[in-house]
C-alpha cells in the first residue's frame, strides 16, 4: 500500500509498505528532506531503506513485551507491526505518521495529543478481552516500546503512561517512584515525576507524557546514526560527538546527571531507546536532552535478595559500559551533587518500598541499606572527580 510519510502537516516522502510484512518496500519522492527522521539517512545523506525500515519497524511493540502473544490473539492480529499500520503510525513520542495515498486526512483530526483514543489495544495488552466484537485500533499503544506491560491513558485530561511490574515482587513501579523522588530531592536534574496507582490489587507506575504536540523525542539510537562512528571511538565518545555536531544544548551536564543517577539506583537497563533528546517539531531546533525517565529496571529488581550487593564491581549497566564501576568513570563533573540531598536516602527508600505488599521486610531493609551505601559511594566518587577533573575531550577517547 502507498503512503506519504508525514511530519505533522508536512509531507516528507512517498513510501510503499508491503501488506504482508508491514516493511517499507520502496521509497518514493522526497518532499521535505530536512524533516526526514534523524538517523534514517545513510552517511552519504541519501535515503536508506534499511535504516528507514529499522526506524519504522522499531515503532512497533516488541515481541519481548510481557503478554504480547496473548494480546495479539485477543486482537486477532499476527504481528505487532500490523498494529502500527492500523493506527497510521501515530505516536505520543513524536509527530510522524503515515497518510494513505489518496486520503484527505489531517494531522489535527487524528493526532493523539489533541484527540481521544481507543482503550481497546491497551486493555488487550493487559490481558483483558474487549467488550465489543469490533476493536478500535486507533491507539498510541500500538507504537509503545519496551518489555513491560504498559498502556496510555487519559487521566484528568493529560496523556499518561501506565506501566506494570514483573514477577512476585512487582518492584519496578516502586523503583520509578523512588528514582523520581531522589532526583526531586537532588533538585538540579530534569526528570519525569512518577506516581503509583492500583488496579485489581496490582501496582502500576504513572507518568505524564513529557512530549507535547509541538515537540518530539529523538532517541539516542537515532542520534548516534546521524554520523558514522570511527573504529577507534567509544560509543560514549560517538554519542557526545553527535550531540555536539547537532547543536544539542547542555548535553554534557545532562549525561553526567543521568549516569550518576543510574549509578546511584543501580539501573541495569539504560538502553539507547530510553534516553535521547527533545526537539521542536516545527522549527527542528534541539531543546536539550530528554528528562530522565524509565528507571524501573533498577535497585536489583531482577535479583534475589541474597544478590543485592553494593560493593560488587560488576553491577551491570548500559549503555556505554558493561558495569557501573566503569561507566561512572565517564562522568566529568559531580559538583552539582550536594551531600545533604542524599542524606537519609535510606528513609526515602523505606517510605516508598513500604507501600509494596509484595516485598518482604528483609528485602526492603536490605534495599534501604544498599541505597544508603550507594549514595556514600557516589559521594566518594564526587570527591575524586573534584580533585582530578577530566575534560570532555579526554573522556571521548575512553
Amino acid at each position: 500500500m502507498e503512503y506519504t510519510l508525514m511530519h505533522k502537516e508536512i509531507p516528507v516522502m512517498g513510501l510503499e509498505i508491503d501488506s504482508a510484512t508491514c516493511a517499507v518496500q520502496k521509497i518514493g519522492e522526497i518532499y521535505a528532506a530536512e524533516h526526514i527522521p534523524p538517523g534514517t539517512l545513510g552517511y552519504d545523506k541519501k535515503t536508506d531503506r534499511r535504516l528507514l525500515n529499522k526506524w519504522w519497524m522499531g515503532r512497533s511493540i516488541p515481541m519481548s513485551r510481557s503478554g504480547i502473544r496473548a494480546a495479539l490473539e485477543i486482537m486477532d492480529v499476527s504481528l505487532p507491526q500490523e498494529l502500527v499500520e492500523k493506527s497510521l503510525g501515530l505516536s505520543l513520542s513524536d509527530q510522524y505518521w503515515m497518510r494513505p495515498k489518496g486520503q484527505d486526512i489531517r494531522w489535527l483530526d487524528v493526532n493523539f495529543f489533541r484527540n481521544d483514543f481507543s482503550g481497546d489495544v491497551g486493555n488487550a495488552l493487559f490481558g483483558n478481552k474487549p467488550e465489543s466484537a469490533k476493536l478500535d485500533f486507533m491507539s498510541p499503544d500500538n507504537t509503545s516500546d519496551g518489555c513491560l506491560k504498559k498502556k496510555w491513558k487519559i487521566i484528568d485530561g493529560k496523556r499518561c503512561l501506565v506501566k506494570a511490574g514483573t514477577g512476585q515482587g512487582q518492584q519496578e513501579p516502586f523503583n520509578e517512584v523512588l528514582a523520581s523522588k531522589i532526583m526531586g530531592r537532588i533538585g538540579t536534574i530534569n526528570h519525569v515525576p512518577y506516581s503509583l496507582i492500583w488496579e485489581n490489587d496490582m501496582p502500576y507506575s504513572v507518568c505524564v507524557d513529557f512530549i507535547n504536540e509541538d515537540t518530539e523525542l529523538i532517541t539516542a539510537a537515532g542520534i548516534m546514526r546521524t554520523m558514522k562512528k570511527p573504529n577507534h571511538q567509544s560509543d560514549y565518545g560517538h554519542f557526545m560527538e553527535c550531540c555536539e555536531a547537532l547543536g544539542i544544548p547542555s548535553y554534557e551536564d545532562s549525561i553526567n546527571k543521568m549516569l550518576a543517577v543510574d549509578y546511584l539506583i543501580a539501573n541495569e537497563d539504560r538502553h539507547l531507546n530510553n534516553f535521547g533528546a527533545v526537539r521542536d517539531a516545527e522549527t527542528l531546533e534541539w531543546l536539550g536532552l530528554a528528562p530522565v525517565f524509565d528507571c524501573g529496571a533498577s535497585m536489583w529488581c531482577s535479583q534475589p535478595t541474597s544478590r543485592i550487593n553494593t560493593e560488587s564491581a560488576d553491577t551491570p549497566s548500559k549503555p556505554f559500559r558493561k558495569t557501573h564501576a566503569e561507566q561512572i568513570k565517564l562522568v566529568t563533573s559531580l559538583g552539582w551533587l550536594k551531600p545533604e540531598s542524599l542524606a537519609g536516602i535510606d528513609g526515602l527508600c523505606d517510605e516508598v518500598f513500604r507501600q509494596n505488599p509484595y516485598m518482604d521486610v528483609y528485602r526492603r531493609e536490605k534495599l534501604c541499606r544498599a541505597a544508603m551505601a550507594r549514595a556514600e559511594l557516589l559521594l566518594e566518587i564526587s570527591h575524586g572527580i573534584s580533585r582530578n577533573p577530566q575534560s570532555t575531550d579526554e573522556m571521548k577517547l575512553l
